[in-house]
């Protein structure tokens, strides 16, 4: 089968380059993306290596990137993207990158430090012209204020002793400070000052109106202007202290006023050529920072296509002459022409005469698992990969789910309009794909739903064709084919009667409905819910049931292809054959009944004489006779069926001894063997110990070459596994009556809203019954939207995926493999975007 049901297989290849030729080469592979190098150096440290001088210059140019693109975003300057990826540059090219960078470096940050110096003398200036026009409110009142006013504080400023020794040497002289603070801290230097001077000071405050810039980091921060009276230069000194614990900004204020307008005047022409200079700095400043965003895309992918070049160099080894370089990779066996041709290419390109050398390796180390994927398949592997990848060559459940997970999903969502809803959503997203993609966003949750719109999409149409089998939207019916019933109740009984039933005998035509279900049981009040039970859970242990056997069968196409003879005979047959002689069984019975057993019939094949399938089953198990029968009924369903079940039940039971000891009783007799005949027998052990999944020599490389597991050990391994399958092969069929559980309570819910919420709209009338159907129409879809379609589907979808991973994979999946993580520049490119972003 194709790489879309196995893994590729892989080779081990050993690869010799010329040194001058090594970049090209090693370029050419991470634009191919199919090579995943292996480290030959594990004990030597990162700094010891040999190209790690270019790393470093690579982080350099890196942060000065990152250093421009701060800059550039600060300014809201658009970054022309043209979604190309410039081929790496050859080593020569980085002196030349290395130059740009620093010269754009050096020129913005000189340009940074001109501007912030400029608007640290513009705020001082600003603050100063504000203090020169607050602190003229306090001095140029009128002359009789004036003086009352200095009076005032003056009394209140001078003690009586001050007063008395003062009266002889004439006036007293009140000093000032003033400047500028930070407004919440007013509150806090205000009493701060009254605290510390003892009340001998008098402080007036203004607001600045306009918020201030800060140089610093750019800011809006508001300030308030204050003006500090005090006598004494004992009190000066404790003010200045004091503004300078809150880091108030003082500024110069001459006390005569003509000197004060004077300053006035030239603080505003100095604030006038600093406005001009500014702009000249500021359009600099973005002429350098527009230049540099037309390349600022290419310049990251060209820097990290070279850090990641040198980075797979310090991969290598170096022969003992130093003139060759030595790599092992693994690469997929199919593309081993295309890399050669990539090798060559990159040979030619660095002029070099020596062509590379790849040679395939012999290993018993197990291959990475690569399994190729679209746009279509990559979800669905995600979905598989998450549980775990799997083991090299194993059977890749993907292509299967692609159908099982909307299938079993739709099962429990199975509503026309919720799919609907959830199709056209998934469509959208499909639509526009090229568009959303190229939108970058780092909201993970709408990232979660772009990446799953296929997904998305399949579960939503699945969901809308059994919503048509459950005829199911939105709760109500669609009458497409007419019913194959009819009542002899008038229209008010069915409307109002709650205990109102459907009975085949008189009101069934015979035929049955074309598609899906009769619309009628949507008025059925009494038996709807135990009609659908009986329904659903059916058929919720009729896919399970299926589903299981399809899992085991997957197993049988791994033992097959690795050659597992034993896993074949004493674990695959024995599994089938349990879960078919006890679950299949009972599925057929449910045919059986559905088929013999009808209300119209007569005895034996009445309603009344049909069986119940649960207690036939538990009968069966326990070996238990059956209860009489009513009269005129028959005791089994079909002749022979005790004879039947006694044996299918016997041949289980003893499925289960096989299962728990042949294997390891024929691993132990190969081992024996081998011990008496001193060599193994060829194939016997190989085939006796290859457990599970193993990796054959001849796929791909890979040999399953491992130390000989302990006998205890195998017993106690295959114990756990007999015990896990039989006990599980129970709870797993009781688990899919999850799709049952699910499936009534979206039924219930979609009910509950259309008769709370949408009837009482819809039984309004005139004008305001209009209104009120709006309204209620737009909570009713908001309630749909966000309650059944969202949360419910989410439910739902998590339920599937325990399905698929627990009660389908366990059957054949061990997932016990590791990724192939070939060396791409798109994904170190991606990588490295996500995480500049973050």
């Amino acid at each position: 089968m194709g790489s879309l049901f196995r893994s590729e297989e892989m080779a081990l290849c050993q690869l010799f380059l010329q040194s001058e030729a090594a970049y090209a080469c090693v370029s050419e592979l991470g634009e191919l993306g199919l090579v995943q190098f292996r480290d030959l150096n594990p004990d030597v440290n990162a700094f010891q290596r040999k190209f790690v001088n270019e790393v470093r210059r690579c982080d350099e140019m890196e942060r000065k990137l990152r250093y421009l693109e701060k800059e550039i975003k600060k300014d809201g300057i658009p970054m022309l993207d043209t979604g190309e990826s410039p081929e790496a540059p050859q080593p020569r090219e980085m002196i030349d990158l290395e130059a740009t960078f620093e010269k754009l470096e050096n020129e913005l940050r000189e340009v940074n430090q001109n501007a912030e110096a400029l608007k640290r003398n513009f705020l001082e200036l600003t603050e100063l012209k504000h203090i020169l026009r607050k602190t003229q409110v306090f001095f140029d009142e009128q002359e009789g204020g004036v003086n009352q006013t200095t009076e005032s504080m003056t009394r209140a400023l001078i003690t009586d002793e001050a007063r008395t020794a003062g009266a002889s040497m004439g006036p007293v002289q009140l000093g000032f400070v003033a400047g500028v603070i930070l407004r919440e801290r007013l509150p806090a230097f205000e009493r701060m000052l009254w605290r510390a001077c003892r009340g001998n000071v008098f402080l007036r405050q203004a607001m600045i109106e306009t918020p201030l810039e800060d140089p610093t980091n750019g800011d809006q921060v508001h300030k308030s202007v204050f003006i500090i009276f005090f006598q004494g230069d004992q009190l000066k000194t404790r003010v200045k202290k004091i503004c300078e614990g809150f880091r108030a900004t003082l500024y110069p204020c001459p006390e005569a006023p003509a000197d004060r307008r004077e300053m006035a005047m030239g603080v505003m022409t100095r604030i006038e050529d600093l406005n001009t200079v500014l702009g000249q700095t500021q359009d600099h400043r973005h002429r350098v920072l527009v230049a540099a965003a037309k390349n600022l895309k290419n310049w990251f992918v060209k820097v990290r296509k070279i850090k990641a070049i040198y980075h797979t160099l310090n991969l290598f080894n170096l022969d003992v002459t130093q003139k060759c370089l030595i790599a092992e990779c693994w690469v997929p066996l199919l593309d081993i022409e295309t890399i050669q041709l990539a090798l060559r290419r990159g040979t030619e390109r660095s002029g070099s005469s020596v062509p590379p050398i790849l040679n395939r390796m012999q290993t018993f180390e197990n291959p990475p698992t690569y399994n190729r994927t679209n746009k279509f398949t990559k979800a669905f592997q995600a979905l598989i990969d998450a549980y775990g990848v799997a083991s090299y060559r194993e059977m890749n459940p993907a292509p299967y789910t692609i159908i099982t997970f909307p299938f079993l999903f739709a099962v429990m969502f199975g509503d026309l309009g919720h799919g609907a809803i959830m199709a056209l959503f998934g469509l959208w997203m499909i639509r526009k794909e090229k568009g959303l993609a190229a939108q970058k966003t780092d909201n993970e949750i709408w990232n979660i739903f772009f990446g799953g719109r296929y997904i998305i999409f399949l579960m939503g149409v699945f969901s809308m064709y059994t919503g048509l089998i459950y005829n199911d939207i939105f709760s109500k019916s669609l009458n497409i084919f007419g019913s194959h019933w009819h009542l002899s109740y008038n229209k008010s009984t069915v409307m109002e009667n709650k205990f109102l039933q459907l009975s085949p005998k008189g009101d069934y035509e015979g035929a049955p409905y074309p598609f899906g279900m009769d619309p009628i049981w949507q008025v059925a009040g009494a038996n709807k819910i135990i009609f659908h039970n009986a329904y659903k859970m059916k058929i919720s242990i009729i896919f399970g049931v299926i589903h299981m056997i399809f899992g085991v069968v997957m197993s049988w196409h791994n033992h097959t292809y690795f050659r597992n003879r034993i896993s074949l005979l004493y674990e695959f047959i024995p599994q089938l054959v349990f879960l078919l002689l006890l679950f299949f069984y009972m599925v057929l019975l449910m045919f059986i009944k559905w088929i013999k057993f009808a209300a119209t019939n007569n005895k034996p094949y009445s309603e009344a004489c049909a069986p119940s399938i649960l207690i036939t089953f538990i009968d069966m198990v326990l070996f238990n006779t059956p209860k009489p029968p009513p009269e005129k009924c028959e005791t089994y369903m079909f002749m022979g069926q005790h004879f039947i079940q006694v044996l299918f039940v016997l041949v289980a039971v003893g499925c289960i001894p096989v299962m728990l000891l042949a294997k390891p009783l024929l691993i132990m007799q190969a081992r024996k063997q081998a011990n008496e005949e001193v060599q193994p027998i060829a194939g016997a052990t190989s085939d006796a110990e290859a457990g599970g999944v193993s990796n054959g020599g001849s796929h791909g490389g890979g040999g399953g070459h491992e130390e000989e597991e302990e006998l205890s050990e195998i017993f106690i391994h295959q114990s756990i596994h007999t015990i896990e399958y039989v006990l599980g092969s129970v709870s797993h069929t009781a688990s899919y009556l999850r799709l049952w559980a699910l499936s009534l309570a979206h039924a219930q819910l979609a009910e509950v809203l259309w008769t709370m919420v949408l009837s009482i709209g819809l039984k309004q009338e005139g004008p305001v019954g209009g209104i009120v159907l709006t309204c209620v129409f737009a909570f009713w879809a908001i309630l749909t939207v966000g309650i059944l379609v969202l949360m419910e589907g989410l439910s739902a979808f998590l339920h599937t995926l325990r399905l698929h991973w627990v009660e389908f994979q366990s059957k054949f999946y061990k997932g016990q493999g590791y990724a192939f993580q070939p060396f791409s520049f798109d994904a170190i490119i991606e990588n490295g975007a996500a995480a500049a972003e973050e």
